[in-house]
């Protein structure tokens, strides 16, 4: 968003999808400072658990 180069495993992608699914979906590449001042909610991890976890 502001422009600047994100450092490798120090960024975030943000997916936007409209209600009007007309308008698509929109992704966005910013830092991890910026996503952390955008805020939103956490939502949990979806899918299988890692194995090391599910033993």
């Amino acid at each position: 968003m502001s422009g600047s180069e994100i450092v490798e495993g120090k960024g975030a992608t943000i997916r936007i999808t409209f209600h009007d699914a007309r308008k698509g979906v929109r992704e966005l590449d910013v830092t991890d400072g910026e996503a952390e001042k955008l805020g939103g909610r956490q939502v949990a991890r979806r899918g299988r658990r890692p194995k090391a976890a599910a033993a």
